[in-house]
């Protein structure tokens, strides 16, 4: 029974998974805005007359999440505290018939790319002319951005060209034009992301272009900061780093997940790559780029995984010293290669394997962050909370790095996308406590 009314025309749009979902979520949000609709992004309240839920579908996890919220405001319809639920992203585009099934009180699924439908089922016009344009839910100094939709890998584990196709790159003009929009309207870092930013230009231009698309950003007034996100490390295009090395605006920083060292697990996840070349490309990388960080990421308990492997893992992960780096526990995703494989590895020993990386990586954070005391950089200040303006340095990327707190001030006000020079006075093992010099 409905309870209240509920205003004509206001949308509440739920974004899960990562930051190629928040990009979608901005576009659909642009969209909506733009045919006057009132929209906001995950508001708390049940006062929105339609709820447009974007999902994740990568992992076991994130499908959950995924559901669960999908849930909660399928009660909410139920209550009257809204109209209208629809659902889209990577679950909707993996699970769609299952999903009208199991939850017909959901108004209607979409898929990855269904946004010109999604509008007008809610009697909206796709405005082609938007293509590109963005109602940012992020600060308005940084916003992830996208080259690219897709992936060609053939990785046994990833669920992802399921659900979001093969790779699609956008054309470097269209970019350029997305970068100055963005830049326009006060936005100084992009974080460029793709499902693979290295195979970037292939299947428009026959040739990896990601080096051009990059020194050509990097002439954007006001684009103070470009930070690479999500590279494969084979066939890595080696000139991107020449770029990085002569722009100053191109941060010396790159988030290649590697997903695993010993040569048993990288040629059953299909990933293209031996132990040695990897080790080589990561010399390789810091020989060019001796400050940059490099993040990647892992997995842990893949099928087969043996006790031998993951201790090759560990000792690399050791003796890599790496700047970033995060662990997921290996989910076993149907109709990927891998899924014809037995799940060997029991949850809690993945668990137990992903923690030991981990407290290794703890510790080498650690250490690297006193190295950094007494240091001087340019800091991103991002928000202040409490006591404390957080920021980041270069080599940080929001939600995921290090954070620069550096104790406010009556004396000083540092808005959110204000550029500092600070010298670092302490650090732990993820945050650096910093003085504005």
């Amino acid at each position: 029974m409905k309870t209240k009314t509920l205003k004509k025309n206001k949308v509440n749009v739920i974004t899960l998974g990562c930051s190629k979902n928040l990009v979608d979520s901005e576009v659909l949000m642009g969209q909506l805005k733009a045919n006057k609709f009132e929209v906001e992004h995950e508001s708390n309240t049940d006062e929105h007359q339609i709820v447009i839920i974007n999902t994740c579908g990568f992992v076991e996890s994130a499908k959950q999440e995924s559901i669960d919220t999908i849930l909660r405001y399928v009660d909410a319809k139920k209550d009257g505290a809204v109209e209208k639920v629809y659902v889209t992203g990577c679950l909707s585009e993996r699970y769609k018939k299952d999903l009208e099934v199991e939850m017909p009180e959901v108004d209607a699924f979409f898929g990855t790319r269904d946004l010109p439908k999604l509008l007008k089922t809610l009697k909206a016009d796709y405005k082609h002319e938007l293509v590109g344009e963005r109602l940012l839910t992020t600060p308005q100094h940084y916003a992830y951005f996208k080259i690219s939709e897709g992936c060609d890998r053939p990785c046994s584990f990833c669920a992802i060209p399921l659900m979001r196709g093969k790779h699609q790159s956008v054309e470097i003009e269209e970019l350029i034009n997305r970068a100055k929009n963005l830049a326009a309207k006060g936005t100084k870092e992009l974080l460029l992301i793709a499902q693979d930013l290295t195979y970037y230009g292939l299947d428009i231009y026959k040739k990896r272009e990601l080096a051009t698309l990059i020194d050509k950003i990097s002439n954007v007034s006001g684009i103070e900061w470009i930070r690479l996100h999500y590279a494969f490390p084979s066939g890595f295009p080696m000139e991107v780093l020449d770029i990085m090395k002569s722009k100053t605006n191109v941060c010396n920083y790159i988030d290649m997940p590697l997903q695993h060292i010993s040569d048993n697990m990288l040629s059953g996840m299909r990933r293209g790559i031996t132990k040695q070349k990897t080790i080589d490309l990561v010399n390789k990388i810091r020989d060019k780029i001796p400050n940059i960080a490099i993040r990647t990421t892992l997995i842990a308990g893949y099928p087969g995984e043996t006790e031998k492997d993951h201790e090759e893992m560990l000792q690399w992960v050791e003796e890599s010293r790496f700047e970033r780096l995060g662990i997921f526990t290996y989910s076993h995703e149907e109709n990927t290669h891998a899924y014809n494989l037995a799940d060997s590895v029991p949850e809690k020993l993945k668990r137990k394997r992903a923690d030991a990386v981990m407290k290794i990586q703890q510790e080498i954070s650690f250490q690297l962050n006193q190295q950094k005391i007494g240091n001087l950089y340019k800091v991103l200040i991002d928000k202040k909370e409490g006591n404390y303006y957080i920021g980041r340095t270069e080599f940080d990327s929001p939600e995921v790095d290090n954070e620069v707190l550096i104790k406010a001030n009556n004396k000083i006000y540092l808005s959110p996308g204000t550029f500092v020079n600070a010298k670092i006075t302490d650090a732990g093992d993820f945050d650096l406590f910093a003085e504005l010099i």
